[in-house]
């Protein structure tokens, strides 16, 4: 399960982040995270609540915003968004030509710190 390596990585960026603006603990971690990342939501909640014990982020909470993913096909012209994992062709002409815009994204995108 790679979400655990993940919730703590989120956790390190948040915790070097306080040491250096001289924050003592966190409320909340906002991520984007793309629906073709290969993360899973739940389970990185999950990770999360467990590795977060005995941190300066122990009370804190995990927003999770699911970005869809989005592309634009060049042979079409069509910009797309899907509610699939995965896109193999254009939804509108079938074309394998297209760029994906969104959906691969992890990031984070806001903290509450104190």
């Amino acid at each position: 399960m790679h979400e655990v390596s993940i919730a703590l990585s989120l956790l390190d960026i948040a915790k070097r982040y306080c040491d250096r603006e001289g924050y003592k603990g966190i409320e909340s971690i906002g991520v984007k995270i793309g629906k073709a990342s290969g993360v899973m939501s739940e389970a990185l909640l999950f990770a999360f609540d467990a590795v977060k014990i005995d941190t300066i982020a122990e009370k804190a909470h995990l927003i999770i915003d699911e970005i869809p993913v989005s592309g634009f096909c060049s042979t079409c012209n069509n910009n797309f968004s899907v509610e699939e994992t995965y896109v193999l062709c254009c939804p509108r002409c079938g074309d394998i030509s297209f760029r994906l815009e969104t959906g691969r994204e992890l990031d984070i995108y806001e903290m509450e710190v104190f």
